[in-house]
This record gives structure tokens, sequence and C-alpha cells, in this order.
């Protein structure tokens, strides 16, 4: 059987039963199914992932049943093949049906024929048009099949963004993103890390908001020589000018109050020099232990971790820091790029509170800042809700602070992931 179809079919199947995070299910099927071309593998899963809905509904033209009815294993074969049909032109009609068919034979017992026969009738009737809701009159349904989204997420989207831009957004949304990096600042310039680089057959370019970032525009896998000396992380842009708008100076005490993974602590002990203190708390803490490795390997001796509620107030801190990171949980729907099972979401209880968890966890660390102290709250959604109406909401019931500037990221205007970054200051 074919293992680069294998693993993505793996991959897929534990991102639908066991609600795996796409980008860590792929590296470990990738990992143990040693596929000849990992690159056809992550096209294939992203693709599926990105136009879960579409592809669904497409499918569901060529079946009695309707498709939701259908099992797990033989939604992922029928998308893997549409998926290849569609769009991916180096891959031949018939290698994509029989492939599919090959796999309907091993996961699929008895649904061979089924999956050939589906297949087939789309190519019969590929020159037809999709029949989706009309644009004009039913937006949301048809933004919710043509780009797959969850119709609350479209719905909640449509209050803040006029359908052109929406759509915009969506397209944007829908396209994997550049790897992101920065230097290790206690190890090398960026100048430096980018000619070192491109003397190893990297194509790089600069990041589109970040002063440190760097993108790959091409080259094989970055695990390399310098990745082993610690001259580099991979980061997001957007977490990276997180941490630049509150730019924390060598000798000072910062906190990060949600900080696990700890992408953020790390880029902030390396732009203060490892000069001062650093105090990374997270809910969970076995979540702060890649950070303590990541601290430990690279010589950073200022990040202390400490597992606490960032909503509760700690009376011994009141008042002592000189910058505050407030990375608070939220919708997630900023990463759609990064995680496109995220689209898929359904609305819960949970998602409904989050406003009034992140409204508490900023006034609760508010009153770590020193005064004339800043603080930055951000989040990787779009949505007003969990951003500009949260700080509205703080300021309101917190004249002593004020806002000092604010960005709401876009993928489709700048080139990121959709991030919220809000820069306070009390007075």
């Amino acid at each position: 059987m074919d293992a680069d179809r294998k693993t993505a079919y793996a991959t897929l199947m534990d991102v639908e039963m066991k609600d795996a995070y796409s980008n860590l299910a792929l590296n470990h099927n990738i990992a143990q199914g040693k596929p000849a071309n990992p690159a056809f593998v992550r096209e294939l899963v992203y693709g599926v992932l990105e136009n879960k809905r579409y592809l669904d509904h497409i499918l569901g033209r060529y079946m009695k049943t309707p498709f939701r009815k259908l099992r797990a294993s033989d939604q992922t074969v029928l998308r893997m093949g549409l998926y290849q049909l569609l769009y991916m032109d180096s891959v031949p009609e018939y290698a994509a049906v029989n492939e599919s068919v090959v796999l309907a034979r091993k996961y699929c017992r008895g649904r061979e024929n089924f999956v050939n026969g589906v297949l087939r009738s789309f190519l019969r009737d590929a020159e037809n048009p999709v029949d989706l809701p009309d644009r004009e009159t039913d937006p949301s349904g048809y933004f919710s099949i043509r780009y797959s989204y969850e119709p609350w997420i479209i719905d909640m989207w449509l209050e803040s963004y006029e359908p052109a831009e929406l759509e915009e957004l969506l397209k944007a949304s829908n396209q994997s993103p550049q790897v992101a990096i920065r230097p290790n600042l206690l190890k090398i310039s960026k100048e430096d890390l980018k000619a070192k680089l491109e003397a190893d057959g990297y194509e790089m370019e600069e990041g589109h908001m970040a002063k440190d970032a760097l993108l790959l525009k091409r080259g094989g896998n970055l695990l390399g020589e310098a990745f082993a000396e610690g001259l580099f992380r991979v980061q997001d842009e957007s977490s990276m000018l997180a941490v630049e708008k509150l730019d924390p100076k060598p000798g000072e005490f910062v906190l990060d109050m949600c900080a696990a993974p700890g992408g953020k602590s790390l880029y902030m002990a390396e732009r203060m020099k490892n000069q001062g203190r650093i105090l990374s708390g997270d809910i969970y803490d076995k979540k702060l232990e890649q950070l303590r490795q990541m601290a430990g390997s690279s010589g950073i001796t200022i990040i202390e971790t400490r597992s606490w509620d960032a909503a509760q107030l700690d009376e011994s801190l009141v008042g002592k820091a000189d910058r505050v990171m407030i990375d608070v949980p939220c919708s997630g729907l900023g990463v759609i790029r990064k995680k496109p099972e995220i689209k898929y979401k359904k609305f819960t209880e949970d998602m409904s509170v989050l406003p009034k968890k992140q409204f508490d966890i900023l006034t609760a660390s508010s009153r770590y800042v020193k005064s004339g102290g800043v603080m930055v709250y951000s989040t990787c959604t779009i949505a007003k809700r969990e951003n500009e109406q949260v700080v509205r909401a703080f300021l309101r019931k917190n004249p002593e602070f004020e806002e000092v500037e604010s960005i709401q990221l876009l993928p489709h205007i700048h080139k990121t992931n959709g991030f919220y970054i809000c820069k306070l200051r009390r007075k």
C-alpha cells in the first residue's frame, strides 16, 4: 500500500476520532509511517481539513445515504480521493481513484465498490458547477460550505466584517502559513542567522510584522545544524510581535501569566539579555516542563515557573512587576491556518463564558503592574467579544490604566495569524 496515503489516512483519523491537533498528529504519523514524500502527506492532510465541509457537500450529491451517516473511515477515504481529484494536479485521476479503492479495501472492508462508484460519478459530472447557497441572500450558508467553517463562526464574523472582506479573510485563513523563525538573540543576530541558513541552501525573507522574524521561502527540513546549536526558534510572527510591544528591558521583573508552552517567555529572556527576572505561570504545571527544558538547554537562568490560576489574585505580587504579559485562553480562531481542524469546533458553554474568564484574568493581572508599568493583553483570535470588548470593559472599571496602542492582526491584511495585541499602561 502507498505509505504516503496510508500516513495521511492515519493522521486524518487521529484528528477525526481522537480530537488530535493536526500538526502534532502529522509529525507523529510521519515519524511512524516513514512516507516517501512527507510534503505530499502534509498537502493532502491540510487540504482535506481546510476543505472538509465543501468536500462533504460535493460527495453528498453522489450517494443515497446522507454523507454524515457514513462511518468515519468511509468519509475519510472519500474526502482524500475527492481532494486529490479537485486540487492535486500532480495526481492522475486514475491514481486518485485507484489508491482510494486500495485504502477502502484495507480500512473500509466491503466498501471498495461504493468508494469507486462515488468518485467515478464525480468524474462523470465534474463539468457541472457545484450547487451552493446563494451568496447574496444566504452569505452565512454560502461561506460556511464554500470555505468549510461551522456556521456559528461565520455568523459571528459577519457581525464584525462586511461579506466582501470576510471572504478575503476566509480565503487567507485556508492557506497554509510560511514557517516563521527568529534568532536566539543570546547566540546570534538575525543578519548572521539569515546568512548562515542561506549558505546551507535555505531561501529566507524578512517577516511581515515582527522585526526579528524570518520566513522560510524554500528549503528542506529546518532541523539541521543551526537548530541543533540552538541558533533559532520556530515562533509565529504574531507571538513575536506581542513580546515586541511589551518591550521588556534587562534587569526588569516581568510576569508571563499564561506562559505555556513558553515561546514568549524565552523571547523575553533573550531580549532582556538574560538579566532580570521572569516569573512564568500556567494552570497546569506539566505544561511548564517544556519551558523549563528549553530554558535550561539555552542557558537562560532568569525564568522561574509556577503553576497558578491566572484569574486568582496573588497578593504577594501586587505592584511588583515592571511588565506583564497576558496571553489569555481564547477560542483560537486566529490560528486556523496552522490548525484547520479548529474550523469545525462546536459552540459550547465554555466558549460563551470565555470573555468573562478573560476579563477576570486581565483584572487580576493588572494588579501586579507597578505605577508607570505596562502590560500586554493578547489573544490568538479575531472575535471582538474576546478582544476589544474585553479591553473596553476593563478600562471602564479601571480608569488608572490607559490604552497605549492596539492592533488586530488579520491573515488577509498582515499575512500573519489572526491575533489581537493591546498594550496598556498604569498611569
